[in-house]
């Protein structure tokens, strides 16, 4: 039996890896894109999301555009790490095919768990805008799902935009910790995603003959120089991807249950996951936090999703 499936994602170079995985195992069936600004402008991901669909002939997933904006902060940006309009590649312009629904994203979320009710799972691999829009919506969304799985935050690693914080949770810091708060999430965060690489001559021999195989080897080495460097890899961590390989692979990511809060009061921690694995606050765990990864798992399965389509 597949597993329903519905991504909210800012396309973006790991995204579109994970949407590759996503849209080629056969135990997810993918029922929707629902796009959030992010690693560029809402108009630019969801422009994206279409041409990734196009790109993998996948024109029957839905999407839905949402937030263009957090729900405070200023809108922050990564076209500086994933390339003009957020993504890097050679990929198709979208056809109407693709057109967006006229629902938004948050209402496209609530009305799909409700449709799916029990057995929807949400992969949220951008900031948390929209998921928390449809919580504000529907509060008792997280009752509605399967799974809520998010990539974002940083529990017992450093960040990537701040000292503390992760660039998902740092985009909308005030949606991140509604989402953490309320959503019974597991939470993926750089703890485990930085590991999340793939193997530099595996990405060499990828065939790069035509657009499909050019954007996965642009996907995969989107990472400057200077981002490898600065965090001792070999090559770029696929983020996103990790998420849905847990989805396939309940082994692959260890995950332990705690309490967590995501920061929103001062500059130093607006964005920062805070997790209390020693019980000093006295409150219930809220959700999971990955701990630990099988690198060699995940590895398998996207490349072996990669290899399928090529």
């Amino acid at each position: 039996m597949t597993r329903p499936l519905l991504v909210d994602t800012d396309p973006g170079c790991d995204d579109a890896l994970a949407i590759l995985l996503a849209l080629e195992h056969a135990d997810l069936e993918v029922v929707g894109l629902t796009t959030v600004h992010g690693n560029a402008s809402i108009d630019a991901t969801t422009h994206n999301a279409r041409s990734i669909l196009e790109l993998l002939e996948r024109p029957d997933v839905p999407v839905s555009r949402g937030a263009e904006l957090p729900l405070i902060s200023p809108l922050e940006t990564a076209e500086h790490i994933h390339g003009v309009d957020g993504i890097r590649g050679d990929l198709p312009e979208p056809s109407p095919a693709t057109r967006p629904a006229d629902t938004h994203a948050a209402q496209f979320i609530v009305e799909q768990a409700r449709a799916y009710e029990g057995e929807l799972t949400i992969a949220a691999i951008g900031p948390l805008t929209n998921v928390a829009l449809a919580l504000a919506i529907e509060p008792k969304l997280p009752a509605l799902l399967d799974e809520l799985i998010v990539m974002g935050g940083a529990a017992f690693a450093p960040g990537n935009v701040t000292p503390l914080a992760e660039a998902n949770f740092h985009s909308d810091p005030e949606a991140a910790h509604r989402v953490v708060r309320d959503g019974d999430p597991i939470v993926v965060g750089l703890d485990v995603t930085r590991r999340a690489t793939l193997p530099a001559a595996w990405i060499e021999g990828l065939p790069r003959g035509g657009p499909l195989g050019r954007s996965i080897y642009e996907w995969a080495t989107y990472y400057t120089e200077e981002i490898l460097e600065r965090y001792d890899l070999e090559t770029a961590a696929i983020h996103d991807a990790l998420v849905i390989a847990q989805l396939i692979d309940e082994e692959v990511l260890e995950v332990e249950p705690h309490f967590m809060e995501v920061g929103i009061d001062s500059e130093l921690d607006r964005g920062a996951l805070v997790c209390d694995p020693h019980g000093v606050t006295g409150e219930r765990p809220n959700g999971r936090v990955a701990v630990d990864v099988d690198v060699d798992r995940y590895r398998e399965l996207v490349i072996e999703a990669v290899e399928g389509v090529l």
